[in-house]
């Protein structure tokens, strides 16, 4: 049975939107947020939406959207109770590079859209502390081992937060941990975020569902990212008209390993987190 996403609730009107623009607190943050300084601003964001009912809620949402404030549109909208809207609660930002990439490298646009959304929001110049950095939140030995692999003669650190760069990149890897692990998006979800050593050696030596081989993974932080971006796929075919497919049926089966991959070692370096 494929998902039907809730109705969309009536969208704010301009005087809804005004009221919340006029709150000091979301003021501050898209101030903050102007002046690159994102963890006070998220601070200031989230205590001053504390307690919203659903129409505060979305036209927050909305306010956030029309300030490129990708990450605080998603997550606003994402609160909502009765009244909702999936088509902010799943942005698209820069939808028409992802798809590209999606295309020119044979992978499904609403997969590459739910690991963007739960890697950076689709923030172009998130980092993580680890030095993930961008859309699709590319570690630098990741971009150096793509960079020769493609033979990119422009490549440089400096241009990871570009969307085009970072989005190529990472569909690469994407691509390549997805062949590695026979065309799971499960496994290949995994690998992208813990790295392929770790998620080949999750493989067990039996097939299991993959609904139960993501309860299996040891990594609480991985086992959350696989779930999420597994059910961001879903409700981005949902939202974006493709073709639905239901989440068992994208979850798959999870093959055993095979001998030679217990030997095998991953590129140097190239784990994206």
């Amino acid at each position: 049975m494929s998902l039907r996403i809730p109705a969309r609730a009536p969208l704010s009107t301009e005087s809804e939107i005004a009221e919340v623009a006029a709150i000091p607190g979301l003021a501050r943050a898209l101030a903050l947020y102007r002046l690159d300084m994102r963890t006070e601003a998220t601070k200031e964001w989230l205590w001053t939406i504390r307690g919203m009912d659903d129409r505060k809620l979305l036209a927050a949402a909305e306010l956030a959207r029309r300030n490129e404030a990708w990450d605080r549109a998603i997550s606003t909208a994402d609160k909502t109770v009765f009244a909702h809207n999936f088509s902010v609660r799943y942005l698209a930002p820069y939808r028409e590079v992802l798809a590209e990439k999606a295309r020119s490298r044979d992978l499904e646009e609403p997969w590459v859209l739910g690991v963007v959304r739960q890697e950076s929001r689709f923030i172009i110049g998130a980092k993580s502390s680890a030095g993930a950095t961008g859309l699709m939140q590319v570690m630098r030995p990741t971009a150096k081992w793509v960079a020769q692999r493609m033979r990119m003669k422009n490549f440089s650190w400096a241009r990871l937060h570009e969307p085009d760069l970072n989005a190529t990149l990472g569909t690469y890897y994407l691509k390549h941990v997805l062949n590695q692990f026979d065309g799971s998006p499960v496994l290949a979800a995994a690998a992208y975020n813990a790295g392929p050593s770790r998620a080949r050696l999750w493989r067990g030596t039996a097939p299991v569902e993959g609904a139960i081989f993501v309860e299996t993974i040891p990594f609480g932080e991985t086992r959350d990212y696989v779930k999420k971006v597994m059910a961001n796929t879903v409700y981005y075919a949902a939202v974006l008209g493709t073709e639905p497919t239901p989440l068992k049926t994208r979850l798959g089966m999870v093959l055993p390993r095979r001998s030679a991959e217990d030997v095998k070692s991953t590129q140097n370096g190239s784990v994206l987190q």
